[in-house]
């Protein structure tokens, strides 16, 4: 059985698909890893994202979130305080914890 589910989000789409599946997952008491880069980090500043504090590690990209010129509006994310932001070191760590991988 796997324990460890890991998921990328490298696309500012599909925020629900990923809640959903988070939610699944942490109810039937799996580990879950999430890395948002690229577009996905703009998903930050939904509120849904939300939904994902405390039931995921939630890692986003620093690079990616300052490309998209969002370092001024850290306010705005919602659950901020249980975001890491970290590099591409985190999501290959990710990657090698993981039983399952998942890609958006």
């Amino acid at each position: 059985m796997a324990d460890h589910l890991g998921i990328l989000v490298s696309s500012d789409r599909h925020l629900d698909y990923v809640v959903h599946i988070t939610r699944a997952a942490h109810a039937k008491g799996k580990q879950i890893s999430l890395f948002f880069t690229g577009r996905g980090v703009l998903l930050t500043l939904v509120p849904q994202f939300s939904e994902l504090v405390g039931k995921a590690r939630l890692a986003v990209c620093d690079i990616s979130f300052r490309e998209y010129g969002l370092p001024g509006r850290m306010a705005e994310i919602p659950g901020l305080e249980g975001v890491e932001f970290t590099t591409q070191a985190r999501h290959a760590e990710i990657l090698s914890e993981s039983d399952r991988y998942l890609v958006f």
